[in-house]
């Protein structure tokens, strides 16, 4: 199991974990376009970042409940290698903060809800002392479920929204629909919640929602969750290099690639490039933007935007990627089986599967071993790479709650966001021993009865600080942790990092053309200069003037601290 795996998308929690939704976030490239309003809410836009925002945010306490293995370093998650001993599992909430009342939560889910009356929820709700009425709703047409419930009067007590799905109307909604926890939660008051106290500031800057903190986060290490994953059981028998630069990597390539034997060397290896050449991260707004020598940029008006454009398309022009990437099927997004096989060696994924296909392989292929690469500065020297949000999920409590729901909802979140290593954490995550997972060599194993009713519910509410844990394979929760903490040394926060904003609505979709044409140009269907054309139409038909609104957001608010 990963908790709290990083990604860029929502491959976090349990759920989270789990390989379908986190390929779905990065093959979607899904945008995390979040709400503030600030100086200039509403259809105008606007952030809830700057000085301001100090005053709203919780004190920060860390936990010394427990002390992970491998602590976190360069914005990385902290690492847990040890076996997991059931005996010696901390208390975190040592009384219930639960008053009994009930409670409502709406929540995108993944596979087949459970029963309400089944084990884990009885056992949660007991734990916490609430009673959760879960309205589970399918998390591939959330978004449509979503709009029809904030545009009505009848608003669940809590309802959990991922970034991706915080596109038009929703961020107005998310303002004019939810409570403000700021009177609960702000400076020394998230003390009567020591597991919310301990998660990340930058977590909580990321939950202020028009001029108010309003969001339960689930936190993320702000270190890029894309890994060039490679084969290197492969690597090591074909005595393969990994490489330290782009030519290298071109070059190992040319050397794996042979059609006749039916191995190509990789997949779409588009991401890399943007984090080999330093291209601002695009992935969630406004991160595509950096002042630089006193100009705001927009990525794709960088030079090394087009460069790294071009050196995948020289990579596909090549023949060096496995045709099933070149079509669009789905290898590109499913690329366990062919990857197993060894029809190709590279691809850039979500950090999760590292340990996902670790584990699928793990009984049918004793010799597999994926491992990930570390990521090379396109010249041979360091990279440069760019931070990602600290969170992307959060959960927000109705404007029409009482008092008392609100602390029966604080309740249930003191709860989720328990650490590793911790009791409450393993009933929240894993369930009730015996009945939905059992430990055997210091490996929790979940039964049928826990993969069908553990999943996708409380994890949803609030996290702790990211986490990385595999008791089934240790090794590899140290090497994730480790490549996190190594390439963190090479990333910077942009001038936007951590603060949310809403840009204006006239703005909303004046990128949402660029990734099919990067996708396009790499794919050899159209050229680089078409790129340019798309960028000098970009500028004229806002892209200047949403410079323009950007830069006022940062004069008024000052840059993110980096």
């Amino acid at each position: 199991m990963t908790p709290n795996t990083a990604t860029s998308a929502p491959s976090r929690r349990s759920f989270l974990a789990s390989t379908a939704v986190a390929a779905a976030a990065v093959a979607g490239g899904m945008p995390l376009l979040a709400a503030c309003g600030g100086s200039d809410s509403g259809s105008g836009g606007g952030t809830s970042a700057g000085k301001s925002a100090k005053k709203l945010l919780p004190a920060y306490v860390a936990t010394n409940v427990v002390t992970p293995d491998i602590a976190a370093k360069n914005g990385s998650a902290v690492g847990f290698t040890s076996k997991l001993d059931i005996a010696s599992l901390k208390t975190s909430v040592p009384k219930k903060l639960g008053k009994g009342g009930k409670v409502s939560i709406m929540s995108p889910f993944w596979g087949s809800p459970p029963k309400s009356d089944n084990a884990y929820y009885k056992a949660m709700n007991d734990l916490i002392g609430v009673d959760v009425e879960w309205q589970n709703q399918d998390g591939n047409t959330y978004d449509q479920k979503l709009g029809a419930v904030l545009a009505s009067s009848d608003i669940p007590d809590v309802v959990v929204i991922p970034g991706w799905n915080m596109g038009g109307k929703i961020p107005s909604a998310i303002i004019g629909k939810f409570a403000d926890l700021g009177p609960y939660l702000s400076g020394d008051a998230i003390k009567q919640y020591p597991n919310l106290a301990a998660i990340p500031t930058d977590a909580w800057q990321r939950s202020l929602f028009g001029g108010k903190l309003r969001g339960l986060p689930q936190p993320s290490p702000y270190v890029t969750g894309i890994v060039p994953l490679y084969r290197k059981d492969i690597f090591d028998k074909e005595g393969y290099q990994v490489p330290t630069s782009a030519d290298e990597f071109m070059a190992l390539c040319k050397e794996i690639t042979s059609a006749k034997a039916k191995r190509w060397a990789c997949l779409d290896m588009k991401w890399t490039a943007f984090q080999s050449f330093g291209v601002l991260s695009g992935s969630e707004k406004p991160l595509g933007w950096n002042l630089v020598d006193g100009k705001l940029v927009y990525r794709i008006e960088t030079p090394e935007y087009l460069e790294a454009l071009e050196w995948t398309r020289k990579l596909f022009a090549a023949g060096y990627v496995h045709p099933d990437a070149k079509l669009g099927k789905s290898a590109a997004t499913d690329p366990g089986p062919k990857f197993a096989a060894g029809e190709f060696l590279i691809y850039a994924q979500n950090i999760s599967q590292w340990w996902s296909r670790t584990a699928e392989q793990a009984t049918q292929n004793p010799n597999y071993k994926i491992w990930g690469m570390d990521i090379f500065g396109h010249d041979g020297g360091k990279p440069t790479l760019w931070a990602e949000q600290p969170a992307g999920i959060f959960a927000f409590v109705s404007k029409k709650a009482s008092e008392s729901v609100i602390r029966d909802v604080l309740a249930v979140a003191n709860v989720t966001a328990a650490p590793y290593g911790t009791k409450e954490y393993m009933l929240t995550n894993y369930g009730v021993e015996g009945t939905h997972y059992t430990v055997k060599n210091g490996v929790p194993t979940k039964t049928d009865q826990g993969n069908n009713e553990v999943i996708n519910a409380y994890v949803m509410v609030a996290s702790p600080t990211a986490t990385i844990a595999h008791p089934d394979f240790p090794e590899v929760a140290k090497a994730q942790v480790e490549w996190q903490q190594r390439m963190g040394a090479f990333t910077k926060k942009s001038s936007f990092y951590g603060m949310q904003i809403t840009e204006p609505s006239r703005y909303t979709n004046l990128s949402n053309d660029f990734e099919q044409l990067e996708d396009d140009i790499v794919r050899g269907r159209k050229k680089i200069s078409d790129m340019q054309q798309a960028v000098s139409d970009w500028k004229s038909k806002g892209g200047d003037q949403l410079r323009d609104w950007y830069k006022k957001l940062l004069d008024e608010n000052g840059p993110a601290a980096s």
